[in-house]
């Protein structure tokens, strides 16, 4: 039976047509360009998925291509982050590349423009450059220094480059048109003054290329056939052009294929904010732990809350490849990490409000160890042992003295399961002086254990509890995670600053108790604590102190609750 081809997007239209017009399979090739200025957030991974998901597609290598040409904001941290990232989530790269490796190339190329009278030197500040620029309506005013001679253009840019002027003296600006509808080509910039040591190139230069003259060319230099971005670049396209044909006049017999620029939309998530500006400023003011924090929508922090690669990819190719802007729900992303988690985490127990049973029947100083499967729906799981004794945590939840028909859980006078274990029967429970339920006291059927094959065992019964033995009971931290934001869309309030809508509780954490099997649990290893939702071992459990991540839950209560 032949395989069901699935529609092609958009993009892949775009090649497929390129390809019947001639272009060759071998001259395919795609990047990803991030700057080095921050982590990489769930935004990037849409970008990242369509680069390497058409390499994988078409077998065509993807270059991994830093775009680091503003020294005051990139670091080499952030570079070895995004490698980290892009590896984590499976992806291959054919060559890793950096714009600061193009420099002088670009340098070259400046010249032959300023040479051609299409480049000049513009030394006026750029709170005047800005008032000449116009308007969408109306025409922008040329600068007094457009007409410089290029033996004066070429003396002061040589001069920039040899660190003689300070910063914000001289730019060097594309010379196109100040009356252009598009006003990104009203005579772009193309390099400032910049004295900041860059994270490769040290103090080599103290001249920096601005991203619209980098971008395109870094693509051209490497021989990019399709350049893809996200469709706040669409402006840029025609300067891209631009640029591209007039450097493709000097450079046409070494590069002989000029690359392509292509939009499309952006991800945007509810619930968060996807601005590295943004994200930067919840480290700074310690709104957040840092960029790795569970909560923050960076590739680094959904690793650690417990998100894996293949619930990020399928969440990717579930939200498509499309020309138009919308906001994708969270809870689309938690939907793709319960259905992952639900098929490859182990089920243990872990009781996170416990309150103390006693079963008073069940031998005092007895003990037994019982077998559990990691997962009774799915084989491979393999098994453990669970010690159960007289005093167990159940969750406070789970028991209410008296209860409706609707109430299958632990109430005086009614049965339930034991999960693995047996059936208890409550009878009473003590209580503090608030009233507060501090001990509940029950008895089991003895003839009721799981797997032991006797009829009672097989006795229908409704509720099924998870529970730890008390004795037994590892002490861990549990931090439970709730949205970082109150709002839909923080960053979309005109009026409003998106700090506003930080939610105060979204981080909870939990004194619980969890089977002993855990104990050995390694860091970021992941489980389903029965009952209550997906966890995985943080970054900072150790052999004395084990902290679980919450990282969703068995289903979705955002909705219910809001």
């Amino acid at each position: 039976m032949s395989e069901e081809k699935l529609p092609l997007n958009f993009l892949e239209q775009i090649i497929e047509e390129d390809l019947a017009n001639g272009m060759s399979k071998e001259n395919l090739r795609f990047r990803f360009p991030p700057e080095p200025n921050g982590y990489l957030h769930i935004g990037h991974t849409k970008a990242i998925g369509i680069s390497f998901g058409l390499g994988e597609k078409y077998n065509a290598p993807v270059n991994l291509r830093f775009d680091d040409t503003n020294p005051a904001k990139e670091e080499q941290e952030y570079v070895d982050a995004i490698k980290k990232d892009v590896a984590w989530l499976g992806y291959k790269w054919e060559n890793e590349l950096y714009s600061s490796d193009y420099f002088q190339q670009l340098f070259d190329w400046a010249i032959l423009l300023i040479k051609d009278g299409k480049a000049y030197i513009d030394s006026q500040s750029s709170e005047e450059m800005r008032t000449q620029k116009g308007t969408p309506t109306e025409a922008g005013t040329n600068s007094p220094f457009r007409n410089r001679s290029v033996e004066e253009n070429l003396d002061l840019f040589e001069r920039m480059k040899a660190g003689e002027f300070e910063e914000g003296s001289h730019v060097l600006r594309a010379k196109i048109d100040m009356a252009s509808h598009n006003m990104l080509l009203r005579d772009p910039l193309m390099y400032r003054v910049l004295k900041k040591t860059h994270h490769r190139t040290g103090d080599d230069w103290c001249i920096y290329p601005m991203y619209d003259w980098t971008h395109g060319e870094s693509d051209y230099l490497e021989q990019i056939s399709h350049s893809l971005c996200s469709l706040e670049f669409k402006p840029h396209r025609e300067l891209y052009n631009w640029f591209l044909d007039n450097v493709y006049e000097y450079s046409k017999t070494e590069y002989p294929n000029p690359s392509k620029q292509r939009e499309f939309s952006r991800l945007n998530l509810s619930y968060t904010v996807m601005s590295k500006r943004k994200l930067m400023k919840l480290v700074e003011q310690n709104i957040v732990s840092g960029w790795d924090d569970p909560r923050m929508p960076t590739i680094s922090g959904l690793r650690r809350r417990g998100y894996t690669p293949a619930s990020i990819r399928s969440f990717i190719e579930t939200v498509g490849v499309s020309k138009r802007e919308n906001v994708i729900d969270v809870a689309l992303l938690e939907f793709k990490i319960r259905e992952d988690l639900n098929n490859t985490a182990k089920r243990v127990m872990g009781v996170l409000d416990p309150v103390k049973v006693v079963i008073t029947n069940y031998p005092e100083g007895e003990e037994e160890m019982l077998t559990a499967e990691y997962n009774d729906y799915e084989e491979g799981f393999g098994s453990r042992e669970v010690p159960f004794s007289r005093e167990i945590y159940i969750e406070r939840e789970d028991f209410r003295e008296e209860a409706n028909k609707k109430f299958f859980r632990l109430k005086l006078g009614k049965e339930v399961r034991l999960k693995n274990a047996y059936f208890i029967t409550a009878t009473s429970c003590e209580k503090d002086e608030n009233g507060e339920i501090t001990v509940i006291h029950c008895t089991y059927d003895p003839l009721t254990k799981s797997g032991s094959g006797t009829e009672e065992s097989k006795r229908k019964v409704k509720g099924t509890l998870h529970w730890v033995s008390i004795k037994h009971a590892v002490k861990a931290e549990v931090r439970a995670y709730d949205r970082l934001f109150l709002d839909e869309a923080p960053d979309s309030h005109k009026d409003k600053d998106f700090m506003e809508f930080v939610n105060p509780n979204s981080l909870e954490k939990i004194t619980a108790f969890v089977e002993p099997s855990l104990q050995t649990a390694k860091i970021g290893e992941q489980f389903q604590f029965q009952r209550l939702g997906y966890f995985n071992v943080d970054d900072d459990s150790t052999s004395e102190k084990l902290v679980f991540n919450k990282t969703v839950g068995l289903r979705d209560n955002w909705a219910k609750k809001n």
